[in-house]
């Protein structure tokens, strides 16, 4: 049996006239959180959303609001979003010159704090900051658009974050989440690999019953 998962619909995949809907869908599903990527056009080459939006979201949802910035000196960003509502900020190690200082203005605005790494990026980067943060996200394609294929190696990555999490007792307290190129086909293996939060974008909205979809993902636990 698959063990039981969070899923994160990514609204970059919705219908940015019509976030209401994208979050009555999810709503409608069971999602248990909603994924924001936040992009600067400079980390990534591609603009999405800013703090505004977040904020505009917040009253509209009590889903989980998971802001994930692929952006360039993150610090500068954490206080907006965490006044507009978000509840976890997750940052990019490969975005920053001091990694403990973004952990540390992340904790300091009172959101949960994410670490980011992108398909190429060492392990051993981020594994001593493990003990500080909320969540480890593995990113299974290069950030910066959504629909791409599922980078195979990822599967693997995922398994060593947990073996290495479970060595310091912390599987229980830091999540796993992994971004890019879910779909149904693929999302048990990385559910058994032992990732605890799937994102899906999509692989959900680009499909003619998202609230259908995300149930159907749901389903792959029972």
């Amino acid at each position: 049996m698959t063990s039981e998962f969070k899923l994160a619909p990514s609204i970059l995949s919705a219908d940015f006239a019509d976030l209401q809907s994208a979050l009555s869908q999810c709503e409608d599903g069971g999602a248990h959180w909603i994924h924001v990527d936040v992009m600067d056009n400079q980390f990534v080459p591609n603009l999405t959303i800013g703090p505004p939006v977040v904020k505009s979201l917040r009253p509209k949802t009590n889903k989980f609001l998971d802001v994930h910035m692929m952006v360039i000196d993150p610090e500068r960003l954490v206080e907006a979003f965490a006044r507009a509502g978000a509840d976890l900020i997750t940052f990019h190690i490969e975005a920053t010159d001091d990694a403990q200082a973004v952990i540390e203005i992340i904790k300091a605005s009172g959101t949960q704090v994410g670490i980011s790494l992108k398909p190429s990026t060492p392990l051993s980067d981020v594994e001593h900051y493990y003990d500080q943060i909320d969540l480890i996200l593995v990113m299974s394609v290069e950030p910066g658009f959504g629909g791409q294929g599922y980078i195979d190696g990822s599967t693997d990555r995922v398994r060593k974050i947990k073996q290495k999490l479970t060595e310091l007792c912390l599987q229980d307290r830091v999540l796993i989440e992994v971004d890019g190129g879910i779909k149904l086909h693929n999302a048990k293996k990385v559910i058994d690999a032992g990732a605890d939060v799937l994102v899906a974008g999509s692989a959900i909205f680009g499909t003619d019953d998202p609230a259908q979809t995300i149930r159907d993902f749901y389903n792959l636990s029972s």
